[in-house]
This record gives structure tokens, sequence and C-alpha cells, in this order.
């Protein structure tokens, strides 16, 4: 289902249903009733659990427990990044990656080094690095005396972020940097060294070129009177956020919270990344109390949400033309795609329920939109927390919201 697709669907949706205010008290209290008893199940403590549901067409809430509960959200998460990342950088942002040439062109030869350039594209590949390659060749380089080297300083050299379990590094992302290319996998191996690896496989993408390249592969900072030579550019950020949220990647939400530093702050840190967000949030009058923003992914121990927040969060979205359909169209689809494939498959909730999963050992969530009509958000912690129990109650309080 296209993009355009679902935001003409749910905004038809919008515009034909009542509007929350308009309901008989009857009619709210058995919603708020049947909400409820959805989310009492096992192995979940009500008192560590958030939830809200709100008509969008007025914004009334129509019901909420622990609304303003500090809980850790998984990946849900992902969420406040990929609405700062749609309001201050707009769906059709891109990164660039260059290759900068130190030296001078004498004849065919490059006389000096050849720099790959990253500033944080997590979808570089080895197909982008053979498009680079192409591109020397094209302006007349056939050699290269001095090497090639890999930049990898738009970004800080933290490749985690504050809060993450030890086993997180490589299990749940590869190490974080400005130049990464394939997700840092050389062969088999997640390389360590990402910048090295990237400056390594383009050199070998030159020689399959038939550029001859002396000299040695390193990583470094290229001067300031390198002068570009070729360029690729990721795809547009829309496309990235669809990814990033519909499979849950961490990775590409690590990059792109230091992508906001670095954009908007000049400093490709997570911690930069992480203040613009909180700035985004609050500029759309997100409930900030009991927030706390560290990373993108949701797995830092230090994150925190609320329902409230959540669910204001998509509020704020849907009611804004630019970034509304973007977030939309990066959520998982009930029963269709995404995190969201095997999960709310029978109707009425397949096709109607569009939501962002999240999932670790001690917390689960989903918030998302319902045909159009509400938002909602739903939060669980626990220690450890049963995941199955917690998706239960988050499928049955989506699909009472689906026919109601």
């Amino acid at each position: 289902m296209s993009r355009r697709l679902l935001a003409a669907l749910f905004a038809l949706v919008a515009f034909a249903a009542p509007a929350a205010t308009t309901a008989g008290p009857t009619q709210d209290s058995q919603l708020q009733r049947r909400l409820a008893r959805a989310l009492h199940v096992p192995h979940v403590a009500p008192a560590r659990s958030g939830a809200v549901a709100l008509d969008l067409a007025s914004g009334t809430v129509l019901f909420e427990q622990n609304p303003g509960r500090p809980l850790a959200p998984a990946s849900n998460e992902k969420l406040p990044l990929t609405y700062a990342a749609l309001v201050r950088l707009g769906p059709a942002f891109r990164i660039e990656t260059d290759v900068l040439g130190e030296g001078q062109l004498d004849g065919t030869q490059w006389t000096g080094t050849l720099v790959l350039k990253g500033n944080g594209d997590p979808t570089l590949s080895s197909a982008d690095l053979r498009a680079l390659a192409a591109q020397v060749k094209s302006s007349g380089i056939r050699s290269v005396t001095g090497g090639v080297s890999g930049d990898e300083s738009a970004y800080d050299a933290r490749r985690i972020v504050a809060g993450w379990k030890p086993s997180f590094f490589i299990d749940e992302s590869p190490p974080l940097s400005a130049l990464v290319v394939d997700r840092a996998r050389v062969g088999r191996i997640v390389s360590r060294s990402p910048a090295l690896a990237a400056a390594t496989a383009f050199r070998d993408a030159l020689l399959k070129a038939g550029i001859a390249v002396a000299g040695p592969v390193r990583a470094a900072v290229a001067t300031e009177w390198s002068e570009q030579l070729a360029s690729v550019s990721s795809p547009p950020l829309g496309a990235m956020l669809r990814f990033m949220d519909r499979e849950s990647d961490n990775f590409t939400a690590e990059m792109l919270l230091k992508q906001l530093g670095l954009s908007e702050l000049g400093r490709g840190t997570s911690a930069a990344g992480a203040a613009v967000v909180t700035q985004a949030l609050s500029e759309a009058r997100v409930p900030m109390t009991g927030v706390r923003i560290v990373d993108g992914s949701g797995l830092s121990q230090l994150d925190r949400l609320t329902a409230n927040a959540l669910g204001s969060l998509l509020h704020a979205a849907w009611a804004d033309p630019t970034v509304g359909p973007a977030l939309l169209a990066s959520l998982a689809v009930a029963g269709v795609n995404g995190t969201l494939e095997h999960r709310l498959s029978k109707p009425p909730a397949r096709g109607r329920v569009l939501a962002k999963t999240g999932t670790t050992d001690v917390a689960s969530s989903l918030s998302g939109y319902v045909s159009g009509r509400y938002a909602f958000a739903v939060v669980q912690n626990g220690h450890p927390l049963s995941y199955w129990w917690a998706r239960r109650a988050q499928d049955r309080f989506a699909q009472i919201l689906a026919g109601s």
C-alpha cells in the first residue's frame, strides 16, 4: 500500500468519523471499560503500565491509565526521533557522501590522496562505492599515488550511546560512525573500525574500476584545501524512516539522531541529537514532564517516555500536513508488513492499525493510529516483563479501537 493511498484513506476515514465529543456518556463509558479490561492481563503490573487513546479530530482523550508515568519505552523511542527528523529536516532530506582529492591531477594521475568523506549515511553500500569509483574514473583519473583515507569526523568517535548494555554493541547495532559501508560488515565479520573498513572497500572499488592505487589505506580527516571529485546521496529521509520504523532498525535510528545534532547544532553526537528531539517535542507542546531522550532507538536504559507524551506527539504529527503523511507511512501496518506482519492479522484491526512496536526484556510498547480516527499509546514495564502477555494486552486494546 503506497504512502499516498494510506494518507488518503486515513484522511477520508478521519473526515467521515464523528468526533469523540459527540459520543454520548454511555458510549464513552462503555469504551473506557472495554479498554481498561483489555489491559488487565497476568504478569503485567497495572501500576507499571501507561496507556492513552484520543480522538484525532477533536484531540479529546477517550481513555487514560497512568498517562504521566515515566516508563522505559523500548523502540517507541523511535517515534520522537521520527517526528523531530521530519519537522527539522523534512522528508526529502538526503545525506551526501563525498570523494575529496588532496593533491592535483597530472594527466591521468592523481598525485596525492583520495578521501572518502562520510556524513552519516546509514544506507551507504558497496554499490555506492562503485558509483563513486565510476565518477572518479570519468573525471579522467587512472592512477592515485597517495592512497585512500576514510574520514568519519562528521560524527564523534562514540560507537554506542549512554545507557546501552555492553551486549547491544554489534548484537543490536553496528558501530556508530559518520562513515559506515554495508553496516560495517566485511564478509561475515562486523568491523570495529568502520572508517578504515570503508576506505579499504573504496580502494578495492577503485581497483575494480581500473584505477591503480598506490600508497596506504587509513582513517584520517580531510584537509581544508581538498576538492570534491565525486558524490552520492542517500535515499530521502522519508524512505529511511520507513525502513527504520517498520523494521525497528536501531542502527538507522542512532545514525539519524547524530545527523539531527550535526544538521541543527553542528555537533554529530547523540547528546546533541537528543537535545534537538527534546526541543522539537517542546515546541509541539508535547508534555515533557518525566520524558528523557537519550538515544534514538530505545536501547538505552536511561530513556523515559510517558503514554501522554506519545499520544500528544501522534496528535501533533497528524495535524501537520508535512509531517503527518510521512510519519504515517513509516509505521508498520497490522497483519501486512514490518514488525506487525504477524500481529493483529484479523479484522477489524488488519490493515486499519498503523503503529510502532517496541520490545526489550523490561519494556513493551505499541503506539500509533487506528483507521485515521484514533491515536493511542500503550507502554508496559517489568523486571522482567512477559512480552507475550504485554503484546496480548496491546493487541486487544487496538482491536477494540478498530472495532468501535
